[in-house]
């Protein structure tokens, strides 16, 4: 089912749908309007306000575990006053390095109060794409829990280690011995700090390429405490959040944790994520939300039926990705309210938010944007004769920019160059500046878009704009296709890209079938013309497939040692390099 368009009667719905928490969503507008990037405060300061009103409220729950808001906040100025006393102070950069566990918070919560600023590091990086987000964050310590010790052993870092279990880490200094003595007071100011200062430096996915370290500040940070936490999501204070996403993840630290924080509720941590355990882990950690990316939706969806799928008291969902066609099915499955969609990124200076629960869309912003159209042969927004951009019609599908002003600033990443590469400047007038989300969206009306598909995951075949989204979707239909990953690949003597899905199956597959089926669900011009048989297909640390390397290596059998085929007559046969020469050679014709 596609993304609609939204209505005065969706508003109206979702008004009534909020009434009972109208109190909660006037404030959350309220704080939009009126807060400035110039103000203090900060993240350290809605955490102390409620260790300071709810002590003994449940701030984190974990693996049968509670721990309290004051004991964290506690816990929290131990570690800071540790960090102090190795010579952190405002502007520095903590390296946090940890599994999913409350220690993990405390140790985000001790770096930000002193001012400094929180890298989040991926433990699932091998070593020299560690080395690499290292050197993007720059930090000037990192603050591991041991399980992690051995991956900073080499890098000349002094090391701050947090042990859950197990012995102390030889020439590190052990930060719970260190914080035995140390004051549990709020350190000085640690309420103060300008909003506009960086709270934490996120390491983006790299689907496409190389990882960056983008800055999140106070004031992004407590933009989605109002437009997602009190706007939308609108939790009580007895709600219980599950967490299964990383930590060092934005839907994990901005948007749940937030979310939490904008009512004072609970946030229960997973270690990690399982699709199999999903609901009972839920159900045992009494959830009535959780967080989502979209492949976490799909996977659940995936999941063979059973009584777990309602057998819980989860209400609503807070997070991004979640497809329109999945959308209506996932919601009756498992018996969920409300979907807080957001739109958002880590370096994106715009949020929108599903404050009126209506379904298949990411939501309203008050805030500049523009719906573009692109040149998809160049990936590039299409220009008129007079250098302008042009923006699309209500309806169709277009590059989403946001505009960057003193209310909506672009905090950008730490390395300068890549900064200034996603902003547009004299875009519409002469001095104005917009920063290229890279995302393309459909514009819906009433100021709410929905989510079509990155720019770099949709090609151009035969004069058409194919969505990877959209295919990939279609192939998951097919009972035998487990997971598949869609891009264009170069063909010689063809303009564009042709469309290749990478896929693994859960039964044999059916050639004949998948291409009658995928004849019955999309345009000739989408269908994939090749396919690549997977044991596995490789994600990010956000659930999304690394497509870069299969790009590259394209349908050359000569390159690819696993199974490829090419769809000739109604089904698919295999590819060898006799056929690929009849292709690349003009004997067959595409």
């Amino acid at each position: 089912m596609s993304a609609r368009h939204v209505s005065w009667v969706d508003l109206a719905r979702g008004a009534v749908y909020g009434a009972p928490r109208v109190g909660a969503l006037t404030k959350g507008l309220w704080h939009l309007v009126t807060t400035r990037p110039t103000h203090k405060g900060g993240i350290a300061a809605v955490f102390e306000r409620w260790a300071k009103r709810t002590p003994e409220q449940i701030a984190v729950r974990f693996e049968g575990k509670d721990l309290t808001y004051r004991a964290l906040n506690e816990q929290a100025n131990r570690y800071a006053s540790v960090l102090k006393a190795q010579g952190i102070q405002k502007g520095d950069v903590v390296g946090v390095l940890f599994d999913n566990r409350p220690e993990l918070l405390a140790a985000v919560l001790a770096t930000i109060k002193l001012g400094a600023t929180a890298g989040m590091m991926n433990p699932q990086q091998p070593g020299a794409a560690f080395a690499r987000s290292v050197k993007a964050v720059e930090p000037k310590l990192i603050f591991a829990g041991a399980e992690h010790a051995d991956q900073v052993r080499e890098l000349s870092l002094p090391l701050v280690v947090q042990r859950e279990k197990g012995p102390k880490v030889e020439g590190a200094i052990d930060v719970d011995e260190a914080a035995a003595t140390a004051s549990p007071e709020n350190p000085e100011g640690s309420a103060a700090l300008e909003l506009n200062s960086t709270a934490f430096l996120m390491l983006t996915s790299g689907t496409t390429g190389m990882p960056k370290a983008a800055r999140m500040s106070h004031y992004r940070w407590l933009r989605c405490w109002s437009g997602v936490g009190l706007m939308s999501a609108r939790l009580k204070h007895d709600d219980v959040l599950y967490c299964a996403l990383p930590m060092f993840h934005n839907n994990a630290l901005t948007v749940s944790w937030s979310s939490v924080l904008a009512a004072g509720a609970t946030l229960a941590i997973a270690r990690k994520f399982s699709a199999s355990g999903f609901w009972r882990d839920a159900k045992a950690n009494r959830a009535t939300a959780f967080a989502y990316i979209g492949e976490v939706c799909r996977y659940l969806l995936q999941q063979p039926p059973g009584d777990g799928d309602r057998d819980h008291q989860v209400r609503v969902i807070i997070g991004n990705g979640l497809r329109p066609e999945l959308w209506d099915a996932f919601k009756h499955r498992f018996g969920i309210e409300h979907v807080a969609e957001f739109y958002g990124a880590s370096e994106c200076n715009l949020l929108f938010t599903n404050g009126f629960n209506v379904p298949r869309t990411a939501g309203f912003t008050p805030l500049s944007y523009a719906v573009v159209k692109i040149d998809h042969g160049t990936q590039r927004p299409f220009k008129d004769i007079r250098g302008r951009l042009v923006k699309a019609k209500a309806g169709e599908e277009g590059l989403l920019l946001a505009e960057v002003t003193p209310r909506a600033p672009f905090d950008g990443y730490t390395d300068q160059r890549s900064s200034e590469a996603k902003l547009l400047r004299d875009a519409f007038q002469t001095g104005d500046c917009w920063f290229d989300t890279g995302d393309l969206v459909r514009e819906q009306g009433w100021r709410h878009v929905a989510f079509v598909d990155r720019l770099g995951d949709t090609f151009r075949w035969k004069g058409e704009n194919v969505s990877t989204a959209e295919v990939e979707a279609a192939l998951l239909e097919a009972p035998f296709v487990e997971h598949a990953a869609v891009y264009g690949v170069e063909v010689p003597g063809y303009d564009g890209r042709a469309g290749m899905a990478a896929i693994t199956l859960k039964t044999a597959l059916e050639p004949e079938a998948l291409e009658r089926l995928l004849r019955d669900r999309l345009p000739d011009y989408a269908i994939p013309l090749f396919l690549r048989i997977r044991q596995t297909l490789e994600t990010t640390d956000t659930f999304k497939f690394r497509k870069v390397e299969l790009r590259d290596e394209g349908m050359n059998p000569m390159r690819v040692q696993e199974p490829l085929l090419v769809r000739r007559d109604q089904t698919y046969l295999p590819l060898d390099a006799d056929r690929l020469a009849d292709i690349t050679e003009g004997r067959v014709k595409l």
